[in-house]
């Protein structure tokens, strides 16, 4: 399994579809896009997938693992399997912001806890370039997916995550 190094900045840029499904705002107290931002163009190809575990509920998750991954997220894809997210890994604990620069899906947003516990759920709106911001300075991983499939799943706050390969922690962190 590829092992997720990316610098601080470049994570701060990232994370569509709620960033990753949305896309992950860089902090600022606007919400303008920078222009010194390499915004990208296009959807990624389907990116390196993994099953997850929301206490019983199954998905499959694409990972996004790099920098450029993570900044392009879910951006300008146009389908999401009903089963299916994007999970993204921040480097540390921190109080994530999500927008939905050039996401033409609805989507729904886990921010979760470095233990792999959903802490919050929010819904993201297709295009919108307003954060959203976490309430909690816990958030080490964020999961995208379609919108309302969290409450379609009765998953909620709370909820622990896990993968085939363990808790998040140890995929993204330890293991390195």
């Amino acid at each position: 399994m590829n092992r997720l190094h990316i610098p601080t900045l470049l994570l701060a840029v990232v994370i569509c579809s709620g960033c990753a499904g949305g896309c992950s705002k860089p902090a600022s107290p606007t919400s303008t896009t920078p222009a010194v931002l390499n915004l990208p163009t296009a959807a990624q190809p389907k990116l390196q997938t993994m099953k997850l575990w929301l206490g019983a509920e199954e998905m499959i998750a694409e990972l996004a693992l790099t920098g450029e991954q993570m900044q392009t997220g879910m951006m300008f894809r146009t389908n999401l399997a009903e089963n299916a997210g994007m999970l993204f890994a921040l480097p540390m604990p921190q109080r994530a912001s999500f927008w939905m620069l050039n996401c033409p899906l609805p989507l729904s947003a886990a921010y979760i806890d470095p233990d792999g516990v959903i802490l919050e759920i929010h819904d993201l709106q297709p295009h919108n370039t307003n954060s959203v911001v976490a309430a909690s300075d816990r958030v080490q991983f964020v999961l995208e997916t379609n919108q309302g499939w969290f409450q379609r799943h009765h998953v909620t706050p709370g909820t622990v995550v896990r993968t085939e390969r363990g808790t998040l922690m140890d995929l993204y962190y330890i293991k390195r």
